[in-house]
C-alpha cells in the first residue's frame, strides 16, 4: 500500500486546522452526553448505539445522494475495495466506532461526562502514539520521543488523580472501573480508526464517504450483536419523545468526517490531541452546567484534568516529523 505524506502546511492553515480540530472536540461530550442518556431510557447500551448508527447512516446517504460529489466518491467504493488501496481490515475502523458510542451509552450515567472523557481521551493518546509511530495513517510514520513518552504517563497521573475522589467514596469500585477502564481500552482502539478514516478518505477521495462506510459496519455489527442478545435483553426501556436523544449519530458524522480530513494534515497524533483538548474543556462545562447522576465535580477532578490537558500538549511536542520518507 503506498501512501503519499501530505506537504507541509502554512501557518495560517494550520491555525485553522487547529481550532476547527478543538471546536469539533466540543462534540464528543455533547454526543456522550446524549448518548448515554438515550442508553438511560431504551434500558439497552447496544440498542441506543444502534439507534444514534441509524440516525447518523441515514443523514449520511441522503447528504451522497443529493451532493454529486458524494455520491461519486461512494460509486468508487467497489471499486477501492477491489483494487485493494487499503487493507481490509480498516474497515473495521466503523465497528470501534460503534463501540465508542456503546462505551458512551454505558459509562457516562455512571461514572459522569468528565470522567468519561479522561478516560478516553488516555487511551486516545496512547492508540494515537502508536499509529502514528507505525505509519497506520496517511500522513506516515511519526517518531516518539521521549517528551512523547513523559507525556503519556503524566495522562496516566492525571487521570488516577481526577478519578480520586469517586475511589475513595465509591464503595464498589468495581462499579466504577470497570466502565472507565472499558472507555479507556475504546479510547486506545480510536488511534486506529482516525488513522484507518484518514487512509480511507484519502483512498475515496472524500471524508464523508469514509465517515459512511464507518457508519455501514457500525450499524450492521450493532444489528447483529442486537439479534443474537435479544432473547436476553430487558425490554422495559422505551422510545424517548425529546428530539435531542437523536442527534448523538449527527454528531459523530461531524467528528469522524473532520478526524479523517484532517489526520491527513496533521497526523494521527496531533489530530487526536487538538480534538482531546476540546474534549476535556467541553466534558468539564457540562458536568459543571447540566450535570448527572454520576458526575461528581471536585478539585482533584479539575485538577486532574487540567494536568491531562497538560499531558496531551507536551505529547505534541517535538517528534512530530515522519520518521521516513513515504515512497510515491
Amino acid at each position: 500500500m503506498n501512501q503519499t505524506a501530505s506537504p507541509a502546511l502554512r501557518p495560517g492553515t494550520k491555525l485553522a486546522y487547529l481550532i476547527i480540530a478543538v471546536a469539533t472536540g466540543l462534540l464528543m461530550p455533547i454526543q456522550s452526553r446524549v448518548n448515554g442518556a438515550l442508553g438511560v431510557q431504551l434500558d439497552d447500551p447496544f440498542a441506543a448505539a444502534l439507534v444514534s448508527f441509524v440516525v447518523g447512516l441515514v443523514a449520511l446517504t441522503l447528504i451522497h445522494l443529493v451532493f454529486p460529489g458524494p455520491r461519486r466518491a461512494a460509486q468508487s467504493i467497489p471499486r477501492v475495495i477491489a483494487q485493494r488501496r487499503f487493507p481490509w481490515w480498516y474497515l473495521g475502523a466503523g465497528a470501534v466506532g460503534a463501540f465508542v458510542v456503546v462505551s458512551q451509552s454505558t459509562a457516562v450515567p455512571i461514572v459522569g461526562v468528565a470522567l468519561f472523557t479522561v478516560s478516553l481521551v488516555t487511551g486516545q493518546t496512547m492508540g494515537s502514539m502508536v499509529v502514528d509511530r507505525f505509519g497506520f495513517g496517511p500522513a506516515g510514520p511519526r517518531k516518539i520521543s521521549a517528551l512523547r513518552l513523559i507525556g503519556a504517563l503524566l495522562t496516566l497521573v492525571g487521570v488516577l488523580w481526577a478519578v480520586s475522589p469517586r475511589i475513595i467514596t465509591d464503595v464498589e469500585l468495581g462499579s466504577l472501573l470497570f466502565p472507565m477502564i472499558f472507555t479507556l481500552i475504546v479510547g486506545v482502539l480510536m488511534g486506529y480508526q482516525s488513522a484507518s478514516n484518514g487512509v480511507q478518505a484519502q483512498a475515496y477521495g472524500n471524508p464523508l464517504t469514509a465517515t459512511l462506510m464507518n457508519f455501514v459496519v457500525g450499524t450492521l455489527m450493532l444489528g447483529l450483536i442486537l439479534l443474537v442478545r435479544l432473547p436476553l435483553v430487558s425490554t422495559d426501556g422505551a422510545f424517548p419523545t425529546g428530539w435531542w436523544y437523536y442527534i448523538g449519530g449527527l454528531l459523530g458524522c461531524v467528528f469522524i468526517g473532520v478526524s479523517a480530513f484532517m489526520v491527513r494534515h496533521l497526523g494521527v497524533l496531533f489530530t487526536g490531541l487538538c480534538m482531546i483538548c476540546g474534549q476535556l474543556l467541553g466534558s468539564l462545562l457540562l458536568d459543571m452546567v447540566v450535570p448527572t447522576a454520576g458526575s461528581q465535580i471536585g478539585f482533584a477532578t479539575v485538577a486532574g484534568t487540567v494536568l491531562t490537558l497538560l499531558a496531551v500538549g507536551l505529547a505534541s511536542v517535538s517528534g512530530g516529523g515522519n520518521a521516513k520518507t513515504r515512497r510515491r
